[in-house]
């Protein structure tokens, strides 16, 4: 029995090499025919007829570049980093746990963004973005305008300390003008001054805080009320304190003004 399936596979084989030049070549030969999928259709680039025709191609581009770098302009080129750190130093030292929630933090830190970041985009649009699609200006001198009030708008908030500390690691000389720091240099500079001032403006803020929490702990425990959690207990008087100063109209305020 063994040697008859061994003889049956050996024969298979065989065949199965006999009958192969004859499948292959039929299938070879199909695939070299050429077939028109359409005859009709034309796939080529053209030059725009019109310049209007180019504009709205660049602009397009524009918008889709932006749309692109969103949250890396949003958090770094911005006041949206300093605004949602004391946002949240705020929230903590309130011991208020997700009230207010995330969302409405951030919604409220992207909408007074808006709000201090919009005279350096009217400066944009009109000294840069609108004349370069008019055709007055070319794309050089619009990039290097568009950039002029952004690095005006960085440099206010930069510390001089933390501009020299980027300037001494990239190895480049301090500039007599401020305005000739590369971007490279200055952002990172910016961003670390916003940190500092959020985590000052946060200290500010925990104080009184800390002063409820003080008091309301020494109360108990001269009570004898060991096993009460003192922050169930200075949680109202935080709340009461910090909207007797109206709180938020504080904060809000300081923070603008900061900007402007």
């Amino acid at each position: 029995m063994e040697n008859r399936k061994c003889r049956g596979k050996e024969a298979a084989f065989l065949l199965l090499i006999v009958l192969l030049p004859f499948i292959v070549q039929p299938a070879a030969h199909a695939a070299s025919k050429t077939i028109p999928i359409s005859p009709d259709w034309e796939i080529a680039l053209h030059p725009p007829e019109e310049p209007k025709q180019l504009v709205d191609s660049i602009r397009l581009l524009i918008v889709m570049s932006i749309l692109t770098l969103a949250p890396s302009i949003l958090t770094l080129l911005t006041s949206f980093t300093r605004i949602i750190v004391v946002f949240s130093l705020l929230r903590s030292a309130l011991a208020t746990q997700q009230t207010p929630p995330n969302q409405v933090l951030i919604g409220l830190a992207l909408f007074l963004t808006f709000f201090i970041m919009s005279p350096v985009v009217n400066q944009i649009m009109n000294q840069a973005v609108n004349p370069y699609l008019d055709g007055a200006i070319t794309q050089d001198e619009a990039i290097r305008t568009g950039t002029k009030p952004v690095k005006e708008f960085l440099l206010r908030q930069t510390r001089e300390k933390d501009l020299a500390l980027f300037v001494d690691i990239s190895g480049e000389k301090m500039p007599k003008d401020r305005m000739d720091v590369s971007m490279t240099t200055l952002i990172p500079a910016f961003v670390i001054s916003e940190l500092k001032t959020a985590f000052t403006i946060g200290f500010l803020l925990y104080i009184p805080f800390i002063v409820i929490d003080m008091v309301v702990s020494g109360i108990l425990m001269s009570m004898g009320m060991f096993m009460l959690p003192p922050a169930a207990i200075s949680l109202p008087f935080k709340l009461l304190l910090f909207i007797l100063v109206d709180g938020w109209h504080l904060i809000v305020k300081s923070l603008v003004e900061g900007f402007l």
